[in-house]
């Protein structure tokens, strides 16, 4: 390894969007994040979306889906009526 071109390795606080802190080492003394295994999902079984400027509801909007997943009810008048085929005879 080279001499003076790595960085420093100090004992680091990281701090979390919910208030958790926790020791470890990093190359930086302070480090911030948004979700740590106390409030995330996956960790908590908690079944909550986590969001960022609005993609979920973009989603769900744009494939016309609810918050459980499910097709939400069909608009009224918004969808063209098939033609039937006429009859000849």
């Amino acid at each position: 390894m080279k001499a003076k071109i790595h960085p420093e390795y100090v004992e680091a606080t990281v701090v979390c969007a919910c208030g958790n802190t926790w020791q470890t080492h990093a190359t930086k003394p302070r480090l911030h994040v948004e979700v740590c295994s106390h409030c995330h999902p996956f960790f908590t079984g908690e079944q909550r979306i986590v969001d960022t400027a609005g993609r979920v509801e973009r989603f769900l909007k744009r494939y016309g889906l609810q918050e459980s997943g499910r097709p939400a009810a069909a608009k009224v008048g918004g969808a063209k009526a098939k033609k039937e085929p006429e009859a000849e005879g």
